[in-house]
């Protein structure tokens, strides 16, 4: 059987994926092994027991890890009108999380979702309109509840963490990153319902200004996938929309959760309301972290911000490798394992609609 360019593409490039999946491990490892140097305490670490609250914390933390995939499995889904088998959907939303944590932040695998929807028999049309549309749905999440925690948790709970930490530069760039999102929203939903057509002609405009010509053709291809998303939704209800941003809504809360699980394990003296909603600040933050998955950037800030609600130093580093583990190292692992699947066709999908 003849090989399509993709899987050639692929098979030429395993050894580049190899050193892509060690980096951010190496990068990992290297800032915990240094934070554990600086913060190892040895009375601290004696009074964690591991009791059944431990063990179900742990397993509360699994459950929430499975929310997370779940929800993003129910988008696909839902987003295809079942045309995808759960098997295909999972398989997708497993290959995305994989490639997120071997990617800068800033790319990510929703980005990257048309590839594997292309593998799992979605024309690559109809996948680059669901991506679209993804990144949409993850970015309105966000904008929609960011001001909801800053309401609901105080101003110091949120960023007032003390003396020689982050503090207000912590603000100052939780804030920034939330323009920035809330500006692409905008401009998405613009491209996407109102004006594509329009938006599309700014773009060719604004990156045709020397200063940003070297990404023309990619926001040009941007314009062009927001006036075929826009044509391919209007067929779409309400419901649909409903439905779709639901997932969502269950997939980010599973992915905050996790946090939470441990900390009712490990700190449950803990404001768990404080927890949750200081892991919007976290990844936002990540949102542009340069290293692979966050890889360092992860570990260093959940002991800077989370270590004024914990306290002992060896235990706010164990609370941040299992949570790493857990969200992060586990998608290495099993996307490791489904890479020989994007070298054969699948299917999964059912005949389209």
């Amino acid at each position: 059987m003849s090989s399509t360019p993709d899987s050639d593409n692929l098979r030429g490039g395993g050894r580049s994926l190899l050193l892509k999946i060690a980096a951010p491990v190496v990068i990992g490892l290297a800032v915990v092994i240094w934070l554990f140097s600086r913060e190892f305490n040895v009375e601290a670490l004696s009074e964690i027991k591991v009791t059944s609250v431990t063990v179900a914390a742990i397993v509360a933390a699994l459950a929430a890890v499975w929310m997370r995939d779940f929800g993003m499995a129910w988008r696909f889904r839902c987003l295809t009108g079942r045309d995808l088998k759960w098997s295909a959907t999972w398989r997708t939303t497993f290959l995305c999380e994989f490639t997120s944590a071997i990617t800068p932040s800033s790319v990510g695998g929703s980005a990257l979702s048309m590839i594997f929807l292309k593998r799992e028999g979605i024309n690559i049309g109809r996948a680059t309109t669901l991506t679209m549309t993804i990144l949409f749905l993850d970015e309105l999440f966000f904008v929609i509840f960011c001001p909801v925690i800053a309401l609901v948790i105080s101003h110091h709970s949120l960023f007032d963490i003390g003396p020689g930490k982050l503090n207000g530069g912590m603000e100052v760039a939780f804030w920034i990153v939330y323009g920035v999102i809330s500006a692409l929203t905008i401009g998405l939903f613009l491209g996407i319902f109102i004006i594509p057509k329009a938006v599309r002609k700014l773009l060719d405009k604004l990156f045709s200004f020397r200063l940003l010509m070297k990404w023309h053709d990619d926001a040009v291809n941007i314009g062009d996938n927001m006036i075929a998303t826009s044509k391919a939704i209007k067929k779409y209800k309400l419901k649909w929309w409903f439905e779709a941003f639901m997932a969502t809504c269950v997939s980010w809360t599973g992915r905050y959760l996790v946090v939470n699980a441990l900390f009712w394990g490990f700190v449950p003296g803990a404001d768990q309301v404080v927890v949750f909603g200081r892991q919007f600040v976290v990844w936002a933050l990540l949102m542009f972290s340069p290293t692979p998955g966050g890889s360092g950037v992860s570990e260093w800030l959940f002991k800077e911000y989370y270590g004024d609600l914990i306290g002992a130093g060896g235990v706010v580093m164990i609370v941040a490798v299992l949570w790493r583990m857990l969200t992060y190292y586990i998608y290495l692992f099993i996307g490791f394992l489904l890479l020989p699947t994007l070298f054969k066709k699948k299917h999964d999908c059912l005949p389209q609609r």
